[in-house]
């Protein structure tokens, strides 16, 4: 019985890494909090501790994509996402960018949006004021400072 026991273990094991390898690739990943409570597809960046350029550029992304879209979005550091790439972006346990993925890990708006809208996520009544022009002025000179290392 208990050979039973360790040869059916053997076989869920390496049915269970096979699973993994084969979600990982193909853009699904086990992401920490991929759907809400109310069952919606959470938005989720993740970062490198301390953040990056690419990171803080993405978490820039997440800002903009607040402002136009409603949708749930969490910021997780690499510390609370074992396992997965830092810096990422996932729609539930789809992959978006990923480093050493798709993009190697550098988010857009528009990658982001592009994903958001085939998915029928919906908008804000009212965009926020990132896309004002006064604002804009000054949330775009912070994302250059970010890209440029602050110099």
């Amino acid at each position: 019985m208990n050979t039973i026991i360790k040869g059916f273990a053997a076989v869920t094991l390496t049915a269970l890494a096979a699973a993994t390898g084969y979600a990982a690739e193909h853009g699904s990943m086990a992401v920490p909090g991929a759907v809400d409570p109310a069952g919606r597809r959470v938005l989720t960046f993740i970062a490198k501790d301390p953040p990056g350029v690419r990171c803080n550029g993405n978490l820039q992304v997440a800002a903009e994509l607040a402002n136009t879209y409603r949708v749930p979005i969490q910021l997780l550091p690499a510390s609370l996402a074992p396992g997965l790439p830092a810096p990422a972006v996932f729609y539930g346990e789809q992959v978006i960018v990923a480093d050493g993925k798709d993009h190697n890990g550098v988010a857009s708006f528009q990658i982001v949006a592009d994903v958001l809208d085939v998915e029928g996520v919906p908008r804000q009544a009212k965009e926020g004021l990132l896309f004002n022009e006064k604002v804009r002025v000054d949330f775009d000179a912070l994302k250059a400072s970010i890209k440029t290392g602050g110099k």
